[in-house]
C-alpha cells in the first residue's frame, strides 16, 4: 500500500492511479472507509454505510478486464438518500419512508458502477429534500471545515469535504447541489433539463425545478462525473466565457448581501477579467420579474406534494414543516397546479437579455448571508422555515424555474467558504465548467485537512 494519502487526491488522480496499477481500488476504498470511521462520528453525513460491501465493491473494480479504460476507475462516491442503492433503504431523509432495503440500483448508480466507482455509502438529505438545512426529525449533519456550521443541508458536501468521499450526487431542486458546495468550498453544478437522467427514472421532478448533478472538490472532477451521468464526456480545454454579466442583485428580496459574499463575486469577476484573453466584465441585472419568489414557491409545494404522493407517504410519520408543505402542495395541486408557461416565460426573458448584451455567462452570489449555525433550525415552525429558505436561497432558484445551467466555483474570503455563481445558456454545462476551472487555476490552497481549491 502506498504511503501517499489516497484520500487527498482528486478523482482524476485515483482513476490514474488506479488504472495502471500504481494503486488498486482496495488501497482507495481502505483509506476512504478510515476516513469515515475517524470523521463521521463528529461530521455524521453519512445515513447508512457498510464496509464490508465497499471493500467487496472495490475488489470487483480491481478484478475487472477493462480497468484500464473505466473513467471512475475506483473512485469512492457518495450517494445520496434519495437515490436508490441495492441493499441499502432509500429513506428521502423521512422517517415517513420504509427501511426496507432496495431491491435494485437506480440507473444513475448502474452508471456509476459501470464506469468502476465504488459506492462508499448513503449520505444524509433534508427531508424529501424539501430544505437547504436539517429538520427536527433527523440528525443534523455539519460543516467539515467548521463543525459548528451547518453543510448547507448536505451530507453529500460534507462527505466530499471531509475526504470521505472524493464525488457525490445531489438532486437540486432549488440549490442543494450548489449551496452545500458553496458552503463547504466545493464545485456544484445544476445541469439543464434531460442532461442527466432523474431518479427513479422520473420524467420530471417537482414540477419540472429539479436537476441531478455532481458535487466535486474541482471543476475537473465535477466535470468527469458529469460525463458519466450524462453519457457524454465532458471537454474542459474551452476557452471560457468571453462576455459576463456581473450581478450582485438577489432575484427576490433577501436580508442583503453580505460583504463577503460581495466581495466573492466582485473578486472572481476581476480573476476571469485577468490576464491575455480574459473575459470583458460588465455589471448588469438579469431582469427579474416580480413574483419571482412566489412561482417558484408554488412549484416547490406542489413539487414535494407530488413527490410524497408518487412514494405513497404517511405524512403523519413526518416531519411537522415537512408535512406542511405536502399540505399546502396538494391543495394546489388539486384546485390550481402551477403552470409551465411561466417557467417557460422566465427562461425567454433571460435569454432574450443574455442576447442584448451578448452575454455567455452571468455571475454572481450562490447565498446572500454566511451559513448557518449547525442544528439552527431544529425545532421550527414551517413559516420561519419557509422565511429562512427564502432569504439564504435568494440567488439560485430562479435558475432552476428557467431550466438553465448553473455551477459554483469554490471562493475563500477571509479563511471562509463563499462560493460564487455561474449561470449559462442551454447547453453551456462544459463552457461553466470550463470557467469554475480558470478560477481554480489561479487558487490558493486552504490550509486543512479537507482542503478544496479556494483562493482569497
Amino acid at each position: 500500500m502506498d504511503a501517499l494519502d489516497l484520500t487527498g487526491l482528486t478523482a482524476a488522480e485515483i482513476v490514474s492511479r488506479v488504472r495502471d496499477g500504481r494503486s488498486s481500488a482496495v488501497d482507495v476504498a481502505r483509506a476512504h472507509l478510515a476516513r469515515i470511521a475517524e470523521n463521521d462520528p463528529e461530521v455524521g453525513a453519512f445515513a447508512e454505510h457498510d464496509p464490508v460491501r465497499v471493500l467487496a465493491e472495490a475488489g470487483g473494480v480491481d478484478a475487472r478486464p477493462d480497468r484500464f479504460a473505466l473513467p471512475l476507475a475506483g473512485v469512492p462516491v457518495a450517494v445520496p438518500d434519495d437515490i436508490d442503492v441495492a441493499g441499502y433503504p432509500t429513506r428521502h431523509g423521512s422517517a415517513a419512508t420504509s427501511a426496507d432495503p432496495a431491491r435494485r440500483d437506480d440507473e444513475l448508480v448502474k452508471r456509476l458502477r459501470a464506469a468502476g466507482a465504488v459506492v462508499v455509502g448513503k449520505v444524509r438529505v433534508p427531508e424529501l429534500g424539501a430544505w437547504a438545512f436539517t429538520q427536527a426529525t433527523q440528525v443534523a449533519p455539519r460543516n467539515p471545515l467548521d463543525l459548528s456550521l451547518d453543510p448547507g443541508g448536505s451530507g453529500a458536501a460534507a462527505a466530499v469535504a471531509a475526504r470521505m468521499a472524493v464525488l457525490a450526487l445531489a438532486t437540486d431542486g432549488g440549490g442543494a447541489a450548489r449551496v452545500p458546495a458553496a458552503c463547504c468550498g466545493l464545485v456544484g453544478l445544476k445541469p439543464g433539463p434531460d442532461v442527466v437522467p432523474l431518479p427513479r427514472g422520473a420524467g420530471e421532478h417537482w414540477c419540472g425545478l429539479g436537476a441531478t448533478g455532481p458535487i466535486a472538490r474541482t471543476a475537473e472532477d465535477a466535470a468527469l462525473l458529469l460525463g458519466v451521468l450524462a453519457g457524454d464526456p465532458v471537454d474542459l480545454d474551452l476557452p471560457g466565457p468571453r462576455r459576463i454579466a456581473l450581478s450582485l442583485r438577489a432575484p427576490w428580496p433577501s436580508r442583503g448581501l453580505h460583504a463577503d459574499h460581495r466581495a466573492a463575486a466582485i473578486g472572481a469577476a476581476a480573476r476571469l477579467r485577468a490576464g491575455p484573453g480574459g473575459a470583458i466584465v460588465t455589471f448588469a441585472d438579469p431582469p427579474y420579474p416580480r413574483g419571482l419568489l412566489a412561482q417558484w414557491t408554488r412549484r416547490w409545494q406542489a413539487g414535494v406534494a407530488g413527490h410524497a404522493e408518487a412514494l405513497e407517504l404517511d405524512m403523519g410519520a413526518a416531519g411537522r414543516c415537512t408535512a406542511t408543505v405536502v399540505r399546502k402542495g396538494r391543495r394546489l395541486l388539486r384546485f390550481a397546479p402551477p403552470r409551465p408557461d411561466v417557467g417557460a416565460a422566465w427562461r425567454e426573458r433571460v435569454l432574450g437579455w443574455m442576447d442584448e448584451g451578448a452575454y455567455d455567462v452571468l455571475l454572481g452570489p450562490v447565498t446572500s448571508q454566511p451559513a448557518l449555525r449547525a442544528g439552527a433550525m431544529l425545532g421550527h415552525g414551517y413559516t420561519s422555515s419557509l422565511l429562512t429558505t427564502a432569504t439564504r436561497l435568494s440567488c439560485t432558484p430562479a435558475w432552476n424555474l428557467a431550466g438553465l445551467p448553473a455551477v459554483v466555483a469554490p471562493v475563500l474570503i477571509g479563511g471562509r467558504p463563499v462560493g460564487v455563481q455561474l449561470v449559462g445558456r442551454p447547453g453551456a454545462e462544459a463552457d461553466l465548467l470550463a470557467a469554475a476551472a480558470k478560477l481554480e487555476r489561479r487558487a490558493v490552497p486552504m490550509a486543512g485537512a479537507a482542503a478544496p481549491r479556494v483562493y482569497a
